[in-house]
């Protein structure tokens, strides 16, 4: 099963739902602004994408926790703060692909 990360109005979440849509792929969608990425998944990401590729320094929530200007557990932030994350993430078993990648989640339908 795809899944995709994301949040309701993220206009990129959005985006990456139309395509799996479109292409007629069923898709389990998961909103971080209600449940962020378990431990377990964030390892599984990590594997696949350095941590520091996952933070959207472009987010509000990023330049308002003033995170530019400090040291900070990457990891610790992201559990915790999940709006920090590039999104769409989209997830197929252990494939994981960050932000639009349309070439990427071809390869999953």
């Amino acid at each position: 099963m795809i899944q995709v990360f994301g949040t309701k109005n993220c206009k990129n979440t959005r985006k990456a739902e139309r395509f799996f849509k479109e292409r007629n792929k069923e898709y389990q969608f998961r909103d971080l602004g209600i449940k962020g990425l378990a431990p377990r998944e964030l390892e599984s990401l990590v594997r696949k994408q350095p941590l520091e590729s996952l933070i959207d320094t472009a987010s509000k929530e990023y330049g308002k926790r003033g995170l530019k200007y400090m040291d900070f557990d990457m990891e610790e932030e992201l559990l915790a703060h999940p709006e920090l994350l590039k999104t769409p993430l989209v997830r197929k078993g252990d494939q994981w692909f960050v932000g639009i990648d349309e070439s990427g989640w071809k390869e999953l339908c």
